[in-house]
C-alpha cells in the first residue's frame, strides 16, 4: 500500500488464460475460483498474487518475483541502467559553531557544496579483489565513413600547417582503406561495409585491412541525421553496396552512374515520400528513448526538409508516443488507462 492505495497496479483482473497484451507485456492467468486468504486484516485472492516461479522459491527459499520478458525494448532498458553513471551523494562542510564566538563569519556556500561519488561496501570489495567490472560479447566496432575529402584530421593549435598536411590521416582513413581492401581481396567484394569487420581486421598502425584470423566482431555504422545531406545518403548506400573500389562505384546503380548519393538512393528506392525520415526515426528507436525520438521529429520539422509531416507522423506515431502512456499510468496508478493515437 502507498498513500492508502495499491501500488504496482494491484489488484490485477481475473484472467482465464495467459495472454500477451498489445504492448507486449504478459497478462498471467488468474483463476476466479473463490479461494481467499486473510492477511493483516485484509482479504485477498488470486488478483493479489505476485508473479512467481515455484521451482525457484523451493530451491532458494527466498522471496523471488519473476516475469516473462520478450520485448526488443528491454535492451534499451538494460543499457539505460548501465550508462546512467555511478551513484552520487551531496555533502556539505559546516563549521563547528559552539556559540562562544561573537565575530560574524563569512560563509561561502559554493565551497561548502561537494558533489561526491558514492562507493558502496560491495563495490569497494569487488574492486579491491580486482574482479572484472563488466564484459561485452561479441565485440561491436564502430565504423566511420566520410564524403570524399572530408575525413577528420586532428591537430593542436601549435602544429604547423605543413606538418598537418603531411600526416597520413589526411589522405588515408578506415573508410578509404576499405576501398583498397576491396581491390586486393576477392572475398571482400561480397561484403558490405558493416559486414566487413566479420571477416577482416583494421590495423591502425599500418592503416590497412587484413583477413581476420580469430574472433568475431559486429560492425555498426555511426548514425548521422538526415540534415547532414550527402553524408546521410552515403550511409544509406553503404548498407547495400558491396565491394566498391571508389566513391564513384557507390554512385552506380544498375550500371548507371549518378552525380550525387541522393540521386543514387532515389534510384535504389531508398528515398521518396519522406521515407528517409521515417527510416531514421525507426532506426533511432532501437537505441533512443521516446523523448529523444520526439525531439528528433521536432528538429526534422524545424529544418523544413520534410515534404509531408502528417505522413511521417502517421507512420511513426506509435514510436514517437513511446513512454507517454506509461508516465500517465504511473501518475494515475492505473494500468488500464489507454490513450488512442489519432
Amino acid at each position: 500500500m502507498k498513500d492508502g492505495k495499491y501500488s504496482k497496479y494491484f489488484p490485477k483482473q481475473f484472467q482465464p488464460e495467459t495472454i500477451v497484451d498489445q504492448d507486449g507485456f504478459p497478462v498471467y492467468r488468474r483463476r476466479d475460483n473463490g479461494h481467499t486468504v486473510l492477511k493483516n486484516g485484509i482479504q485477498v485472492d488470486n488478483r493479489n498474487v505476485v508473479p512467481y516461479n515455484a521451482k525457484l522459491l523451493t530451491k532458494y527459499q527466498a522471496h523471488i518475483n519473476m516475469e516473462w520478458c520478450n520485448q526488443s525494448t528491454s535492451i534499451k532498458y538494460l543499457f539505460k541502467y548501465i550508462n546512467k553513471g555511478y551513484c552520487r551523494i551531496t555533502a556539505a562542510i559546516v563549521p563547528n559553531d559552539d556559540g562562544t564566538s561573537n565575530q560574524p563569519q563569512n560563509i561561502d556556500e559554493i565551497k561548502q557544496y561537494i558533489d561526491c561519488r558514492y562507493v558502496s561496501p560491495s563495490e569497494a570489495s569487488w574492486r579491491i579483489f580486482s574482479f572484472p567490472i563488466h564484459g561485452r560479447k561479441p565485440v561491436v566496432e564502430r565504423l566511420y565513413f566520410h564524403c570524399e575529402g572530408q575525413n577528420l584530421v586532428y591537430y593542436t593549435d601549435f602544429d604547423c600547417i605543413n606538418t598537418v598536411l603531411e600526416k597520413p590521416s589526411v589522405t588515408e582513413s578506415m573508410f578509404t582503406s576499405w576501398f583498397e581492401a576491396n581491390c586486393k581481396y576477392l572475398e571482400a567484394q561480397n561484403l558490405t561495409y558493416s559486414k566487413f569487420v566479420s571477416k577482416f581486421v583494421y590495423v591502425k598502425k599500418k592503416r590497412e585491412w587484413k583477413p581476420r584470423q580469430k574472433g568475431y566482431t559486429i560492425g555498426r555504422l555511426i548514425w548521422v541525421p538526415p540534415t547532414t545531406g550527402e553524408l546521410y545518403y552515403l550511409r544509406l548506400m553503404l548498407t547495400h553496396i558491396k565491394g566498391p573500389r571508389s566513391y564513384n562505384d557507390i554512385k552506380i546503380v544498375n550500371n548507371v552512374k549518378y552525380d550525387t548519393f541522393r540521386d543514387a538512393c532515389f534510384a535504389m528506392g531508398f528515398i521518396g515520400d519522406d521515407r528517409e525520415f521515417i527510416a531514421a526515426i525507426k532506426e533511432a528507436n532501437h537505441w533512443g528513448s521516446g523523448k529523444y525520438l520526439r525531439l528528433l521529429f521536432v528538429h526534422m520539422l524545424l529544418s523544413g526538409s520534410i515534404n509531408r509531416p502528417r505522413h511521417v507522423w502517421s507512420k511513426t506515431c506509435h514510436l514517437l508516443a513511446d513512454g507517454i502512456l506509461y508516465a500517465q499510468q504511473r501518475i494515475a496508478n492505473n494500468r488500464g488507462i489507454i490513450f488512442p493515437i489519432l
